[in-house]
């Protein structure tokens, strides 16, 4: 599966980032062959829809999931919309939630667990 993790650094030591939106860092990663890429969220500084913004990212980017700490509605509909599952709550480093979702420990979110310009 690629799963995108938003993260606060470019590697898999790097800890979760819990801002969906508003991450520095997605890394991408393919949990069958291990491997991962670093890919920049220019979003950050978004005045407004970084959350938006960003799901358009990770969907181009070809993802089936995305693992992060919270995800706003807007931005949770775009990734539903976009056929990609959600994962919140995600806590630890981008090696360690990427082996829960590899041995199925984590739960798909049904709803964004947090409110619109969540910070």
């Amino acid at each position: 599966m690629k799963a995108a993790v938003t993260s606060s650094g470019q590697n898999l030591e790097s800890h979760l980032d819990p801002r969906f939106g508003r991450c520095s860092w997605f890394i991408v990663a393919d949990t069958e062959t291990g491997e991962y890429r670093a890919v920049s969220n220019e979003q950050i500084n978004s005045v407004q829809g970084a959350g938006i913004q960003a799901a358009e990212k990770v969907s181009r980017l070809g993802v089936e999931a995305v693992i992060t700490g919270h995800c706003g509605p807007k931005a949770f509909r775009a990734l539903k919309a976009a056929g990609i599952k959600v994962y919140t709550g995600g806590q630890g480093t981008v090696a360690e939630v990427l082996d829960k979702l590899k041995r199925g420990l984590l739960e798909e979110a049904t709803s964004a667990d947090v409110e619109g310009h969540w910070m």
